[in-house]
């Protein structure tokens, strides 16, 4: 490719935003010079390089703002420390089916034993899927909400919560909430419903959930249509912090 043509080419490309393209342009046509491409392979291979990239720009931006506390994968979590939690359970998960159809999925359990690693690995799988995703805790997104609403706000804040394809809730249960506080996220729940997807975590089986909003029939109306299209996922194993703790100190006492 002579030197003309390739600025021509660069200037081509940054003029109709491809910039990946503008500073690989003479590597691809040593590329298709090497496998003796035609030009429709040619083609392909610069517009399938372009998606790519394009995608991977896509996926690091929406983990940026998706408030993730990590970006930590279902390769990641120890499935054989958890004898009780079927695997194939949380792979079908994986599979995204549920977020196809602006289904819910529910991990419940008590403390450490990876709600939270498996809720955050079914995001970031959604992420790089295309959905956009957001995370928050039941305490944070309450007082944001409240925060809003005192200050006139809260349409506007709704919409953090309402716009993602995908809503992380966790640590649903671990503190009380007024009942004013539960009808925020009775709206929440109810303005999704049907038309993007919840995953949320919970200490808490769903007949407690009552003491948990401060209101039987409140949580019975939540319950209803986050329960509707959901699938739901017990983890009652050992927790994983605690098994981490008992090994530091088993390393402490030998090294004593």
């Amino acid at each position: 490719m002579s030197e003309l043509v390739s600025t021509r080419i660069r200037n081509t490309a940054g003029k109709l935003g491809l910039p990946h393209l503008a500073e690989t342009i003479n590597e691809y046509a040593r590329r298709a010079d090497e496998g003796k491409m035609g030009y429709l392979d040619f083609l392909d291979l610069v517009l399938s390089e372009e998606l790519a990239v394009r995608d991977d720009r896509r996926f690091r931006q929406g983990l940026r703002l998706s408030r993730l506390p990590h970006h930590k994968t279902l390769d990641e979590y120890d499935f054989s420390f958890q004898a009780d939690l079927d695997p194939r359970k949380v792979k079908d998960l994986a599979t995204l089916s549920f977020v196809e159809g602006k289904a819910n999925a529910a991990l419940l359990g008590p403390p450490g034993v990876g709600k939270t690693h498996i809720a955050v690995a079914l995001a970031v799988a959604a992420c790089r899927a295309g959905y956009s995703i957001y995370f928050t805790s039941l305490g944070d997104m309450v007082r944001n909400l409240k925060a809003a609403e005192t200050a006139g706000r809260l349409t506007n804040k709704l919409g953090t919560y309402l716009r993602p394809s995908v809503l992380v809730v966790d640590e649903v249960g671990y503190q009380p909430l007024e009942r004013a506080e539960a009808n925020l996220v009775f709206q929440v729940i109810s303005k999704r419903y049907e038309k993007g997807s919840i995953i949320l975590t919970s200490n808490k089986t769903f007949s407690e959930w009552g003491q948990v909003f401060g209101d039987e029939v409140l949580a019975t109306a939540i319950l209803d249509r986050l329960l509707h299209h959901c699938e739901v996922i017990s983890i009652n194993g050992p927790s994983y912090r605690l098994k981490n703790r008992l090994q530091a100190i088993e390393r402490e006492n030998d090294v004593a």
